[in-house]
């Protein structure tokens, strides 16, 4: 060992074989600015390899920009102690430091090899060649770690090895080793706490880790923790499988393949030319699942929320949820499912379930399979959003693990769509981390016809995983030991780090994307190989015999015993009296109200609040603690004012109306959710809901200090994402219907991201699944010269989708309709999702305003109209009927041009499910009207006309007219001042000055 010198004073005099400031000057992109000390920085040069693994968690090394760079040592800025101290402790025992130092160390002193004078390398002493060597090994080591899985047997269709290029990376040529290395005794503190192998024999070990049957991508990881872990369970899981061998887990495995082998055969037979979305090919998919259900008594998992698409989800259904096979085969006949919404219901293969599963120890884990639509993955935010609402439910954060999240995917759709990416960027966000979700992947290695090479630019399908820096286990799916083992390291990983990892179960599907389909038109080739491949439960049985663990007859008997319960499974289907149950407990509806019980009624809900109540909320709303120093302008605009307002008992404005409403709430012990984009300032700087001090930047939330008794108020500002935020709470919403859970778009039309939300679950899912939903969408929604993007909510597409009472949609005109509306949401007795367009320019209109006796003493009304006797009926000649803020445009107009005798304004504040009752008896008080129109801001082929025309026409018997915007493609001009033209033209029309 040389003498301890100085780490830096040793950099003092430049040599050729100091490659490491080179490396690092030459990089392609010098710009960035800062290089984290866990980078891994390799170069070889002229026989000379450095190696540079720069650890020590937290420390970082600063860059100056491009320009300075190659005039400033790297070293130069790094803590000059820290490096000195760490070095010489490594001299004198390299154990003595961390491996990622040591490691660094090496490749330093390999770098500063001493040369001759005329620039040849020195002999290198004994010391030196051991240096050399260890370096080398640790390269190795890091090399398998880092791109084992680029050459691990993944593919169950593939027999042969990879061609030696596709190897080259792993060619002891590559490490600057020989042939004559390989007997050489080698060890590493990097690798199994420096246990000694012939350098041989630490090459096959290596290989069978990371280059067999599981191949991981987890050195992308930064967090030198998470990448430890890893390494350290696969290398430590491997040893533990070298050396024992258990005939129940062979057992077991091999009688879980039978049971989806036999149930795919059995329908496959039994149902000739049925949509089945088999499993075969996949089946290490239960194998997986099994595994994730069984290690859950570990970690005292109750729950799991499972999603997945149609592939196999009927295999799943039966041999792990343990749905009555009896149910099955009747979903296969004819018969439709009661008691849905006119019978509406869904196809077999979408619908969900809810079980408990319980292990041989007696654990019991309940399972929530969620219903899904075919678009693939919209429903994993719904998954992800039930799984937060859970483990909201469990109260204390540490118990929030208790709540698993599982989601399963194909290949062509993970690497494809991209809600998934949205999904892992929710990941670990405030407002919609679950502690980790498990993504398995049936990766057929094909999407509908399409190959991997016309379906994505990754070379994996996984790769979008890293920008979470998630760990990736892909697996070969013929290989069901490794499947279970991997998929248990898996839940481990989530257990111990909260974070999202992904299983990518490498398999093939035996049939087309359906039964009906014929593969072979596209990929003949392909389907030639997947023919003659064997059965899985052949493959694992065959190597059970060779090891002596099951005997064949036996694992026979258990495969008739499969068969035999499937044929009195369909026997007993046969004999039933009423084919048409529908398994009632078994639907995925716990915490949803049933349809009985949620029927839409128009009787008035009692949402008004005592005078007491509202000055309590006012109080807590004008104020701050003593110590908080909120902005000035905050403090004038907002505290002030609002004071002005509560000591003048109004107007309130939609802000303070909405505090009320969400405060009420609170008090009563009914907690709020409200996420979306820039929603805890509001996009109009009208909630304030969160006050930030400018001295110390801390958060105060005014509502979450009403009283010690309250339920909590949670806002979230969300990513500029619609799709995933919509689904996740909607699925919030699923499991807590008594619970105000609003979702807000930053302008309305940013809802169309979200349409297949929307679609497919918020306007559907009561009528296909039975599940009742209270999220609550706000869209802000009016026409103030805006341009074509942030003016309309497109109204007429909610409306479109208006069926069957399966929403409301409301289009307030008064901040205390608002204030009802949202208290209404929660205290009626019926459970439907709520779709209100919110103003933007009303915010802050002076007629737009309400008085306190609007909040104390009122309640929500859906259709609003001139009071009673504040007119002769006998003089009224038209009638106008309005919805949202056009409503002040034509008031203003009637009030200038002293219309108000003969001209009636009717505002329906709720569009669906329109109140026809209470429309007719508007409608009958003026008996003298001659000409009923309908006045909108939008286009004609827009907003609320295309719905309401027929409906007026039907329930008033008479000509409806139109004044509002001509059909337009776009919803709104781009230019302020036709857009002001157009207003005051579509207003006059509706008094008659331009009837068409």
């Amino acid at each position: 060992m040389p003498p301890s010198r100085s780490f830096l004073k040793s950099r003092s005099t430049p040599r050729r074989g100091d490659r490491l400031e080179h490396f690092l000057e030459s990089q392609e992109n010098p710009d960035r600015g800062q290089l984290t000390l866990q980078r891994l920085l390799t170069k070889r040069t002229k026989g000379y390899l450095i190696v540079g693994v720069l650890a020590e968690s937290g420390t970082s090394c600063n860059f100056a920009p491009t320009s300075s760079m190659k005039s400033c040592s790297f070293t130069a800025r790094w803590n000059e102690a820290l490096l000195d101290e760490n070095y010489q402790k490594w001299q004198r025992s390299p154990r003595s430091v961390s491996p990622d130092w040591a490691a660094f160390f090496e490749g330093f002193e390999l770098g500063t090899t001493r040369v001759e004078k005329n620039g040849a390398p020195a002999a290198l002493s004994d010391v030196d060649e051991q240096r050399v060597l260890q370096t080398k090994v640790d390269l190795v080591i890091h090399t398998y770690r880092t791109l084992g899985h680029s050459v691990a047997k993944l593919d169950p269709l593939l027999s042969e090895p990879l061609p030696q290029q596709d190897r080259a990376d792993f060619a002891l040529e590559s490490f600057g080793l020989r042939a004559s290395d390989l007997e050489k005794e080698v060890s590493s503190h990097l690798f199994r706490a420096s246990k000694k192998f012939q350098l041989r024999e630490l090459i096959l070990v290596l290989e069978r880790i990371y280059c067999a049957s599981i191949g991981t991508e987890f050195m992308h990881i930064q967090d030198a923790r998470q990448r430890n872990w890893i390494s350290a369970r696969l290398e430590l899981e491997q040893e533990k499988e070298e050396t024992a061998v258990t005939s129940y887990l062979y057992s077991s495995i091999l009688r879980t393949l039978y049971r989806a082998e036999a149930f795919e055969h059995f329908l496959h037979t039994n149902y000739v030319g049925h949509k089945r979305f088999s499993l075969e090919g996949a089946e290490s998919l239960l194998v997986s699942l099994q595994a994730l259900m069984g290690a859950c008594e570990g970690y005292n998992i109750q729950q799991a929320v499972l999603g997945m698409t149609h592939r196999g989800r009927l295999n799943i259904l039966a041999n792990l949820l343990h749905k009555p096979l009896e149910t099955i085969f009747d979903e296969f006949s004819h018969n439709v499912l009661p008691q849905t919404v006119e019978n509406s219901g869904d196809v077999k293969y979408h619908l969900g379930y809810r079980t408990t599963w319980k292990s041989q120890a007696g654990h019991e884990v309940q399972i929530h399979l969620v219903a899904n639509p075919s678009h693939l993955e919209a429903v994993g935010p719904v998954v992800q959003g039930k799984t937060r609402a859970l483990q909201h439910a469990l109260g204390n954060s540490q118990d929030k693990k208790r709540v698993l999240a599982v989601l399963i995917h194909g290949d062509a759709a993970f690497a494809a769509q991209g809600v998934v990416a949205e999904m892992f960027n929710l990941s670990q966000l405030p407002g919609y981390q679950v502690e980790g979700t498990i993504h398995v992947i049936v990766n057929n290695q094909i999407g509908f016809t399409t190959l991997p090479s016309d379906a994505r630019s990754s070379r994996c399908c996984t790769d979008v995983a890293k920008m979470v820096e998630a760990p990736v286990f892909h697996v070969n799916g013929d290989d069901p030991l490794a499947v279970h083992a991997i998929t248990k390291t898996a839940l481990e990983f989530r257990q111990n780090f909260g974070k999202d990892v992904v299983v990518d179960i490498v398999c093939f599907r035996r049939h087309g994307h359906n039964e009906a389909d014929e593969p072979t038109f596209t990929q003949p080739g392909l389907y030639k190989r997947i023919k003659s491949h064997p059965l899985l439960s052949d493959i694992l049985l065959k190597k059970a015999e060779e090891l002596g663990i099951v005997e064949g007859r036996k694992a026979t008997t258990w495969k008739v015993k499969e068969t035999e319960r499937l044929e009195a499974a369909f026997a007993q289907s046969k004999t039933r009296a009423d084919h048409s149950h529908s398994e009632k407990s078994g639907i995925d509806g716990s915490a949803a109200m049933t349809i009985a019980q949620s029927s839409y009624s128009h009787k008035p809900v009692q949402t008004a609040i005592g005078s007491d109540m509202l000055d309590k909320i006012m109080q807590v709303l004008t104020a701050v603690p003593e110590d908080f120093h909120v902005l000035p302008k905050v403090r004038r605009m907002l505290l002030e004012r609002r004071q002005q307002i509560w000591q003048a008992k109004g107007p309130y404005d939609w802000g303070i109306a909405e505090a009320l409403a969400f405060g009420s709430l609170l008090l009563e012990k009914i907690p709020v959710r409200l996420s979306g984009q820039d929603s805890q300032r509001g996009t109009f700087s009208h909630r304030h809901s969160v006050l930030h001090d400018e001295v110390t930047c801390e958060r105060y939330i005014p509502l979450n200090h009403l009283s010690p008794y309250q339920a909590r108020f949670c806002v979230y500002n969300s990513p500029l994402s619609e799709y995933a935020v919509l689904g996740f709470d909607y699925g919030f919403s699923l499991e807590c219907p008594s619970m105000l859970c609003l979702w807000e778009a930053q302008f309305g039309d940013f809802a169309n991201g979200a349409q297949i939300v929307i679609d497919q679950f918020i306007s559907s899912s009561e009528a296909k699944w039975r599940r009742q939903s209270s999220i609550v969408m706000l869209l802000p929604h009016g026409y103030e010269g805006q341009g074509p993007e942030h003016s309309s909510s497109r109204l007429e597409r909610f409306l479109q989708l208006c069926a069957e009472e399966n929403m409301q949609i409301c289009n307030p005109s008064t901040p205390a309709q608002y204030f009802h509306a949202l208290r209404r949401q929660v205290h009626g007795r019926y459970c439907k999702p709520l779709i209100i367009t919110t103003p933007k320019s009303l915010l802050r209109h002076e007629r737009s305003v309400s008085k306190a006796r609007d909040f104390t003493s009122s309640h929500f009304f859906e259709i609003l109209s001139d009071p009673p006797g504040t007119r002769q009926p006998e003089k009224v000649r038209r009638i106008v009927f309005c919805s949202g803020k056009v409503y002040y445009d034509l008031l203003q107009y009637r009030a200038a041009h002293q219309l108000e005798e003969s001209v009636v304004l009717v505002r329906v504040e709720q569009l669906y499910p329109l109140h026809e009752e209470e429309l007719i008896r508007v409608f009958q008080r003026y008996p003298s009207a001659t000409r009923v129109v309908w006045c909108q801001e939008e286009s004609s082929n827009m907003g609320a006309w295309a719905f309401i025309r027929p409906q007026l026409q039907r329930l008033l018997g008479c000509e409806i007219f139109y004044a509002g915007r001509p059909a337009s493609a776009s919803p709104a001009t781009g230019f302020n001042f036709v857009h002001k033209q157009q207003q005051v033209a579509l207003v006059k029309a509706a008094f008659g000055g331009q009837d068409p």
